[in-house]
């Protein structure tokens, strides 16, 4: 599956224009620039390189990289939760400050979860840090989008992790169709 974005541009007239980032199944390869990404990110939940390597040959089918150039620039991982597989859960994401795209990992969410709600996917859900106001907003636009309800309540309350940690609020989106 490839997707690509439309070109990025400034507004001048002499602006490149030849920037366009395309949406692509990660393959294990990508899992060492996707660790060294995740690295760079401040606020990311860092994981072993070979957990990347590992997920991208299991959950690849609900994964994303975007890339500019053979450049790897942005990444989103996500599954179908076993037990409910009608539901499509968002893991992490991020994308390199330098691509020049303006929102990039907007456009990279809302790839991954279309994707998914086509193939049959009626929930969206991602944890969030209640002071996390972008990935929210990013959210609640799907939802709007998609006419869709948008439920929140702690997944997992702090306390639960060894280290100073937030409340994983989850959001539930849905439920969504392909109309």
């Amino acid at each position: 599956m490839t997707i690509t974005t439309p070109p990025a541009t400034s507004g001048r007239p002499d602006a490149a224009t030849t920037n366009r980032a395309t949406f692509r199944t990660p393959a294990p390869e990508d899992g060492p620039a996707v660790w060294r990404m995740v690295e760079e990110t401040p606020g990311l939940d860092t994981n072993s390189l070979y957990y990347y390597t590992l997920w991208f040959r299991d959950f690849a089918d609900g994964s994303l990289v975007a890339t500019v150039d053979d450049e790897l620039v942005g990444f989103l991982t996500g599954y179908r939760r076993p037990e409910e597989p009608e539901t499509y859960f968002v893991w992490q994401t991020a994308v390199s400050p330098r691509h020049g795209i303006p929102f990039l990992g907007v456009k990279l969410f809302q790839a991954a979860a279309d994707l998914q709600v086509a193939n049959g996917a009626r929930y969206v859900e991602a944890t969030v840090s209640a002071e996390n106001k972008a990935i929210i907003m990013v959210l609640k636009q799907f939802a709007k989008k998609h006419s869709a309800a948008v439920e929140t309540r702690v997944l997992f309350p702090s306390n639960l992790f060894a280290e100073t940690h937030h409340d994983e609020v989850l959001y539930r989106i849905g439920p969504l169709t392909t109309d």
